[in-house]
C-alpha cells in the first residue's frame, strides 16, 4: 500500500513498552510494517508560537501535498504518449545519505528512510525560521510551476486547434494540406475556381449537370481533389459574374460550395506555423520535464520534512515539555487491515486519553475544548500521509 500512518507515543517507560505491543501485535497479526520515525530536537520556544505553528503547518501540510499532485499530474499531460512510464519520473532524489544522493529513491523508500537535512533546513534554527524556509520555498516553486505550464500549454493548445483544423470533414477542416496553386485558376479579371463539397451518391450527377448549373461555367473544369468519408472535394470554374447564381443551383442540387479562396501567403503562414509550433513544443518538453522531475523531488521532501515538524509540534503540544516522545512509521499492509490497525492502535494507547478513546467508540461523546471532528482525533497524535498521487 502506499498509504503511511505517521503516529508519536510519549517516550516514558509505559508508553515505550506500548509502542512495543504495538509493534508485536502488529506484526503477529500481519497488519503493517513498522518503523522508527526519527526527528531532531528544536528549538521549541513558547506554546504559544507552538500553537500558532500548528495551524500554519497545518495549512502548509495541504498546501504541499496539492502542489505535488498538480506536478504528478502536469508530469503525466507532459508525458502523453509515454504514460506508463511517469511513475518511475516522480522520485525523490538527493532527499537520503550523501552517498545515496546519485540514486533514484522511490517515494516510499524516502519516506521508510526519512532522515532530517540539516543542510537545508537547520534544526538550531528557531522552528518559525524552518517552517518559513520551507513556505518560501513551496511557493517558489508553485510560482515557477505556474508559469512553466501555462506556457507550455498555451503551446499545446495553439497546436491542438491547428491539428482539430485538419481533423473535421470536408465542411470544416482546413484545406490547405489539400489545395495546390495548380488546382486553381488565379489572377483572372473574369475567372475564379470554386470548390464544391458532393455527396459520394451524387458523383456521376455532379459529373453530368455542373456544366448547366449556370452559364459561362468552363466545360471540363471539374476535378476531385480530395475526399472523406461522406463526400468529395471538387473544383468548378466559371465567371465571377455568375458566382450567386452557381451557389443557389448548386444548392438546390444538394452540392455544397464551400467558402475557399486561395491566398498562397495565407498557406505558407498556416503550414509555418504548424512546423514551428511543432518545433517549439518539443524544445521544450525535455527542460519542462527535467524541471518538474527535479522540483517534484525538491517538494515531496519538502513534505515529508513538514509531517515531521507536524508530529514534533503536535506531540510537545499534547506530551508536554520536555520534550521527550518516539514518532513511529506505520505501513498497512493493505486496505483490509486498516480498521483493524486502528482498534489496536486505540487500545495500546487508550490511556493516553481516555475520552478520546471513548469518544472513538461512540461518535456521540463530545471532547470538550476540541475543535476537529472525532474522526480526526486519536489519543496518540496521528498523520495520514497517502503517496497514490495520480488517483
Amino acid at each position: 500500500m502506499s498509504e503511511f500512518w505517521l503516529i508519536s507515543a510519549p517516550g516514558d517507560k509505559e508508553n515505550l513498552q506500548a509502542l512495543e505491543r504495538m509493534n508485536t501485535v502488529t506484526a503477529k497479526s500481519n497488519l503493517s510494517y513498522n518503523t522508527k520515525f526519527t526527528i531532531p530536537d528544536f528549538k521549541v520556544g513558547t506554546l504559544d508560537s507552538l500553537v500558532g505553528l500548528s495551524d500554519e503547518l497545518a495549512k502548509l501540510d495541504i498546501f504541499a501535498e496539492s502542489l505535488i499532485r498538480r506536478m504528478a499530474q502536469s508530469v503525466v499531460e507532459v508525458m502523453e504518449d509515454a504514460k506508463g512510464k511517469v511513475q518511475e519520473n516522480l522520485l525523490a532524489n538527493g532527499g537520503l545519505k550523501e552517498k545515496m544522493k546519485c540514486l533514484k529513491i522511490d517515494l516510499t523508500s524516502f519516506v521508510t528512510h526519512f532522515e532530517w537535512d540539516m543542510a537545508k533546513y537547520p534544526a538550531k534554527q528557531p522552528l518559525v525560521s524552518v517552517v518559513d524556509t520551507l513556505a518560501k520555498q513551496l511557493a517558489q516553486i508553485e510560482t515557477d510551476l505556474k508559469s512553466r505550464t501555462a506556457a507550455y500549454n498555451t503551446l499545446k493548445t495553439n497546436l491542438e486547434n491547428l491539428e482539430k483544423k485538419s481533423m473535421g470533414n470536408l465542411f470544416t477542416r482546413t484545406l490547405s494540406d489539400i489545395v495546390s496553386k495548380e488546382d486553381f485558376v488565379l489572377d483572372s479579371e473574369y475567372l475564379i475556381t470554386l470548390l464544391v463539397i458532393v455527396p459520394k451518391p451524387s458523383y456521376v450527377q455532379w459529373q453530368k449537370t455542373y456544366e448547366s448549373l449556370s452559364d459561362m461555367v468552363v466545360p471540363r473544369s471539374t476535378k476531385l481533389i480530395a475526399e472523406d468519408k461522406e463526400g468529395g472535394l471538387f473544383t468548378v470554374t466559371l465567371f465571377r459574374k455568375v458566382i450567386d447564381d452557381f451557389k443557389t443551383k448548386a444548392k438546390e442540387n444538394k452540392f455544397t460550395v464551400r467558402e475557399f479562396y486561395y491566398d498562397e501567403k495565407e498557406i505558407k503562414r498556416e503550414r509555418e506555423e504548424m512546423t514551428r509550433l511543432l518545433s517549439d513544443k518539443k524544445q521544450q518538453y525535455g527542460p519542462l520535464l527535467r524541471w518538474l522531475k527535479v522540483n517534484f523531488s525538491e517538494a515531496f521532501i519538502a513534505w515529508i520534512h513538514i509531517k515531521a515538524l507536524r508530529v514534533f509540534v503536535e506531540s510537545v503540544l499534547r506530551y508536554g515539555l520536555p520534550v521527550n516522545f518516539q514518532a513511529v512509521l506505520l505501513q498497512p499492509h493493505k486496505k483490509s487491515c486498516t480498521k483493524r490497525l486502528r482498534e489496536v492502535l486505540n487500545s495500546v494507547f487508550r490511556h493516553l486519553d481516555e475520552v478520546a478513546a471513548a469518544s472513538i467508540l461512540d461518535a456521540s461523546v463530545e471532547i470538550p475544548g476540541l475543535q476537529l471532528s472525532t474522526q480526526d482525533y486519536f489519543p496518540y497524535v496521528y498523520f495520514h500521509i497517502d503517496l497514490s498521487l495520480l488517483d
